[in-house]
């Protein structure tokens, strides 16, 4: 996928006057794109529209619309766009209650180590967390991770030849079954590397 530039963006104003159809847009792609595992997990994957939606909010949460400031946030958002051969995700870990959110933080260290993620029946899909960032902290991991995922030549193979796609997590605090994502599912991760489902 092509790397969002300034020339992609809307200007503030414009932005303000379609924000609205734009907001719906974005979150019906996004619908099929962010998979739940379990109650308090979720699995975000991103895109060029996400990521271009994430730099619209927040550009105009910060009224930016100098040229620096534009490709600083350009900067910051674009190595989370798959690169056609790989999907990136987000992975939010979610409690409603601070207390029992922080708890969980503890339990849950190395979380974003833990998912398995299958073509079939194959060996799990290659997983790099937190590429850009400092290691967490051996005490607590952060409530947000930025995840790639790298399918060898024969997944994609794999899913070329109709295989699903399926995550789970494997932590010593938090075990989640495998799930078979759903058919759009499927279409839209297939979709980022080129697959027709």
């Amino acid at each position: 996928m092509n790397k969002l530039t300034r020339a992609d963006l809307l200007s503030l104003e414009q932005y303000a006057e379609q924000r609205d159809d734009f907001r719906r847009k974005v979150m019906a792609h996004k619908k099929p794109r962010r998979i739940a595992l379990g109650d308090h997990i979720t699995l975000c994957f991103e895109d060029r529209l996400t990521m271009q939606y994430q730099i619209q909010e927040m550009l105009r949460a910060e009224r930016i619309f100098e040229a620096a400031g534009i490709d600083e946030e350009l900067d910051a958002y674009n190595p989370l766009i798959p690169d056609g051969d790989n999907w990136k995700a987000t992975l939010l870990i979610e409690y409603a209650d601070v207390e029992e959110r922080v708890a969980a933080l503890v339990r849950l260290v190395g979380i974003e180590d833990a998912l398995v993620m299958r073509v079939g029946d194959r060996d799990p899909v290659a997983l790099f967390a937190d590429e850009d960032l400092e290691r967490e902290r051996e005490e607590k991991t952060a409530a947000v991770h930025f995840i790639r995922l790298q399918p060898s030549a024969g997944d994609i193979e794999a899913l070329r030849a109709g295989e699903l796609i399926s995550i789970g997590v494997d932590h010593p605090h938090c075990q989640i079954n495998p799930i078979t994502l759903k058919a759009d599912s499927q279409k839209q991760l297939c979709g980022d590397l080129g697959v027709e489902r």
